[in-house]
């Protein structure tokens, strides 16, 4: 019997490859912009000013914040229409992509994307914006950016830390799409390219950051993860990571690092046959554990800021909205994953 499945089909342009910042004016002006505001967190400004855009610059905007704070985000939509700009240009990881986003569906803006992570929002209609000490997500077309340029050239000077914590961000987005209700066999083999992409790579990248073959084929995994996690509905995982950052500020890449092989554990016990190919690259919530062990990944919610007298408050957030999820799911349940991601227990299944 064939298989039947509904595939939307893909609506952002993809530049992919190195030395590619060389086409972002060509892009603009393909999309009939003649001005785009550059957006950048205040780390990577001067990155930001340096884009060769000439005339077609609006001005750089370099106030991104984690978690896409909503105060940020007025601040900089004041900044985009003062600009006389039509168009935005994030240069950077998942804050400076979500503001561009966050300041797109107010104003209509398009956008173009220029990844300096593995984090994957760029390919996606997800928006997470933080006010009021929590975080809230939305879906919606409008949302979801006109181009994304990836420059390999631009992850050589990735940290090593980061490039592990995004990498394992990345990772999260195609463990959750191969339990997906929406999953089809387009993001399926997206999926496992991206994982043994990932398990090749980033071995070869703690020997040698600077290995460009390597940042390619890392590059290219978060490019299927991101990809993956546009098209499908996201679950437990994904919630409990906006929970801790949104309310209590943990760091985005380093939280899923750590609640990866967690959450993994916890939906292979209802999903086993669908997490197959995860279980056949990595050995499953064990063997990513180990993998996050020997890339140097932190392992600890404790050690990311996570205070034990928080996790009960963590669980009672995260249970507040009902979500779909592979495997059901209770306070206690959640407060157990919790701990055991708080304490950096190696799962035993």
């Amino acid at each position: 019997m064939t298989r039947a499945f509904l595939f939307p089909g893909l609506t952002t342009r993809v530049i992919f490859g190195a030395g590619t910042l060389a086409q972002v004016p060509e892009e603009l002006r393909r999309m009939g912009h003649r001005k785009a505001l550059v957006l950048s967190t205040p780390h990577q400004e001067a990155e930001a000013r340096a884009l060769p855009l000439g005339d077609l610059s609006a001005g750089v905007f370099a106030g991104a914040a984690m978690h896409t704070p909503t105060d940020v985000t007025e601040k900089a939509v004041e900044a985009y229409t003062a600009s006389g700009a039509t168009c935005v240009v994030s240069l950077g990881g998942g804050s400076t992509t979500g503001l561009g986003k966050a300041i797109a569906v107010r104003t209509g803006a398009d956008q173009l994307v220029i990844p300096t992570t593995y984090a994957g929002s760029e390919m996606t209609d997800i928006l997470g914006e933080t006010a009021g000490g929590e975080k809230t997500t939305r879906r919606d077309p409008a949302i979801r950016p006109e181009v994304v340029v990836y420059d390999v050239a631009l992850t050589l000077t990735l940290p090593l830390s980061l490039t592990v914590t995004s990498a394992l961000n990345a990772l999260a987005h195609a463990m959750e799409a191969l339990y997906a209700p929406d999953r089809n066999p387009v993001i399926e083999a997206l999926c496992r390219e991206a994982l043994t992409a990932f398990k090749t790579a980033l071995p070869r990248l703690t020997q040698n950051p600077a290995d460009l073959d390597a940042r390619a084929e890392a590059l290219y995994a978060a490019w299927c993860c991101s990809t993956a996690l546009g098209q499908v509905s996201m679950a437990l995982h994904h919630k409990l990571a906006h929970v801790l950052g949104g309310s209590f500020g943990l760091p985005h890449a380093e939280t899923h690092a750590v609640l990866l092989p967690h959450t993994t554990a916890f939906n292979a016990a209802a999903a086993p046959d669908l997490l197959r190919p995860l279980t056949e690259t990595f050995g499953g919530a064990p063997g990513l554990w180990d993998f996050a062990q020997s890339l140097g990944a932190p392992l600890r919610l404790a050690d990311i800021g996570m205070k034990a007298q928080d996790l009960d408050r963590a669980a009672e957030i995260a249970m507040r909205n009902a979500y779909w999820n592979p495997r059901p799911f209770d306070r206690s349940g959640i407060r157990n994953l919790l701990q055991a991601a708080f304490e950096g227990r190696r799962p035993n299944t």
